[in-house]
């Protein structure tokens, strides 16, 4: 185990990093996505007064692993379309960050279920699983409420004769399971008409309705009127045209409506239907003026206590770049060469790396530096063809001191970056000896106007790099100890 100590101007480093807090950024999904976009004002109304099981996304639109769940999520949101809602809510808008907070954010991104419970109280899970299309959907429909009634031949004649004014459905079948499919019809014409389920080996009921195949889906639309048959594809919208020829399905928010609500709203269309027009109106303006807001006694304003990576440092000169990475005293530092123009590879190196970075400062780990450095500018343009780097946008490790550098070669998602800062940590992997003119000379400051004490209790840093470059770098002479060089290094490292 290596003890660490955190100098003032390290704390200071820390500081200034943690102050610079990016802006808001326009959110990862678009209107046209398949994932809902919700915010604080609609966030109640769309997923807690739901029918519905919603699966939520609590992300920053600078977060890496955000936007790398974004393809399984919006394929998750395509594959789950009709039976339970896909959301996302962008923590990044100051408007969702008192939201953002009050549902218990503490990381990018969190993923929440949210189902429909008792007396109108949604249940809230977190959802710790494989951050794929499969597994998520997976999740989502394990929680879908089921309203679907199982009938057998025993308790047929009861089913059949409550309400009979009531419209149901049965879907006749050979499984003993019911799909999600089912489970979401149920919830769409939820005390609108009941549905059920029957099995093949139930003779009786099968006889009665004189079924021959399965599935067989029936509706019974209530009193005297002959049971219909549904001839078509077993698809959502076309079994729910086919029913509502009975009945029309709820609206998407509409579980916040007791049963007495939803009758005394029929009794008065029947009194007087003008009236009931434009007191509707009223009514849905209020209801949404109401339900928008959170709760009086959650409305205690929370900071989300999320992290947020600020941009690393970039170096625009060739004396600077020299002065902290370039020398024969310098240490490990990361270098991102990037195009000054950016684009798109460049943000995911950078977002990437940032969040490294500012991973390991919240840790109190202390990590190399990062730098950006534009490798069109004077700069960097010898360095990047020195070390014959081919794309547009690499990064690299350098290592003055002992005269190594290692290039990385990946994707820049946060995983493949982190991967490899971590093998540099460790000193795991091969490393490249630097070729000749890469590490420039500092100027000396005058030996007058420099007094270095030294105390006689100073710990020596142990560090965890392999001290002998491979792939032909020759090994460098073994460090002159603290107490008999006035040399200070420019970085630690672990």
């Amino acid at each position: 185990m290596h003890a660490f100590n955190i100098n003032p101007t390290t704390a200071i480093a820390a500081v200034a990093l943690l102050s610079a807090l990016p802006t808001a950024q326009a959110g990862l999904y678009l209107k046209s996505s398949p994932v809902v976009q919700v915010d604080a004002k609609n966030y109640d109304r769309i997923i807690n007064r739901s029918n519905h099981t919603s699966v939520v996304e609590f992300y920053a639109p600078w977060c890496g692993h955000c936007q790398n769940l974004k393809p399984a999520y919006e394929k998750a949101a395509k594959n789950l379309e009709g039976l339970a809602q896909v959301a996302a809510v962008n923590c990044d808008e100051d408007e969702n960050k008192q939201l953002c907070g009050m549902m218990g954010v503490k990381g990018f991104p969190t993923l929440k279920t949210v189902r429909p419970g008792k007396k109108g109280k949604p249940i809230v899970e977190d959802y710790n699983g494989p951050r794929t299309a499969k597994g998520i959907v997976d999740a989502v429909v394990d929680k879908i409420n089921n309203h679907v009634k199982r009938v057998t031949d025993k308790d047929l004649d009861s089913f059949l004769s409550t309400k009979n004014d009531t419209a149901k459905a049965i879907l006749f079948t050979e499984k003993g399971t019911t799909s999600a499919l089912l489970k979401s019809i149920a919830i769409d014409f939820l005390d609108v008409i009941t549905v059920a389920q029957i099995r093949d080996k139930e003779t009786k009921a099968n006889e009665l309705f004189a079924i021959k195949s399965y599935p067989t889906f029936v509706l019974l639309p209530g009193g005297d009127k002959e049971s219909i048959v549904y001839e078509g594809d077993l698809k959502k919208d076309d079994m729910v045209k086919f029913l509502s020829q009975a009945g029309q399905p709820n609206p998407n928010a509409t579980s916040a409506k007791s049963k007495g609500e939803k009758k005394a709203e029929k009794k008065d269309k029947k009194a007087s239907p003008k009236s009931s027009e434009s007191s509707s109106k009223t009514t849905s303006t209020e209801s949404e003026e109401s339900t928008d807001a959170p709760p009086a006694e959650k409305s205690v304003e929370v900071e989300v206590p999320v992290t947020v990576a600020p941009r690393i440092p970039a170096i625009t000169e060739a004396d600077r770049l020299t002065q902290e990475c370039l020398n024969r005293n310098a240490h490990t530092c990361v270098l991102a060469f990037v195009p000054s123009a950016h684009g798109e590879p460049a943000e995911k190196a950078l977002t990437s790396l940032a969040e490294v970075a500012f991973k390991h400062t919240l840790a109190q780990r202390h990590l190399f530096p990062f730098f950006e450095v534009h490798h069109d500018n004077e700069a960097a343009e010898s360095v990047f063809k020195s070390l014959g780097l081919p794309g547009e946008v690499e990064i690299v490790a350098i290592n003055g001191k002992r005269g190594w550098w290692r290039h990385y070669e990946g994707d820049f998602s946060f995983e493949s970056v982190e991967g490899w800062i971590d093998a540099i940590r460790l000193g795991e992997g091969a490393k490249e000896k630097l070729p000749e003119g890469v590490i420039g000379e500092v100027a000396e400051e005058p030996t007058e106007s420099v007094e270095v004490k030294i105390e006689e209790d100073v710990k020596v840093e142990v560090e965890t790099e392999s001290d002998t470059p491979t792939k032909g770098a020759e090994p460098t002479p073994e460090a002159t100890p603290a107490a008999e060089s006035k040399e200070v290094p420019r970085h630690e490292e672990l």
